[in-house]
């Protein structure tokens, strides 16, 4: 694979590329003009020696690789977002979390745990929620719920603009999952490229 020789292999999903770290290629040039990235998308998950990468952006949770050294940067929180366009947006905009177990609901098949973990938190645990449409890439879920066909759930970051701009709403917002954005890279890899850009990652996301 070609790259500049000097560039920083970055790997992350393709869903965090697309709607966190392009938007922001901009800015990191100008925070860190030094820092130069070779990006690649990850589809079906990161093995244990990264191959290929210098690092990896990634939402997940322990118990990590325990190759990995691991930079955490912030708690994940998830939450359903519906459109405007949702034929239901009015009604369900007021309704009580607990209306949403009667809906077909997007979901994502990389993330099964996602609803579950969501109704838990709103103390709903004990009736199963109704599966609507899913997909294999969360880029295509939230596209989904954008064009009103569903409840989708998503983590705040990757929905954030679409809520500013009112292509999305959370009438019932978000919580932590226990799991958190990380950079990670193999343990012993001596970069001081990973730490300045996990410094970097960490305030962004915190939104400073």
């Amino acid at each position: 694979r070609e790259r500049l020789p000097s560039a920083l292999v970055l790997g992350c999903p393709g869903s965090l590329l697309a709607r966190w770290v392009i938007p922001r290629l901009e800015r990191l040039a100008t925070d860190l003009p030094a820092m130069k990235l070779h990006l690649s998308a990850q589809e079906g998950g990161f093995d244990a020696a990264l191959t290929g990468l210098d690092a990896a952006l990634l939402l997940g949770e322990a118990p990590w690789p325990p190759e990995w050294d691991v930079h955490g940067l912030a708690p994940e929180r998830i939450g359903p977002v519906l459109s405007p366009r949702h034929a239901r947006y009015a009604a369900l905009r007021e309704a009580p979390a607990a209306t949403l177990l009667g809906e077909p609901l997007l979901h994502t098949t990389s993330r099964p745990q996602a609803w579950p973990r969501w109704f838990q938190a709103q103390h709903l645990a004990g009736t199963a929620p109704r599966p609507g449409t899913g997909f294999d890439h969360l880029t295509y879920l939230i596209e989904a719920a954008v064009a009103g066909l569903g409840v989708a759930i998503a983590p705040q970051e990757l929905v954030q603009a679409d809520l500013d701009s009112g292509r999305l709403a959370a009438p019932w917002g978000f919580v932590e999952t226990g799991g958190q954005w990380a950079l990670c890279s193999v343990r012993g890899y001596d970069d001081p490229r990973v730490p300045a850009l996990a410094t970097w990652l960490r305030r962004e996301l915190r939104g400073d």
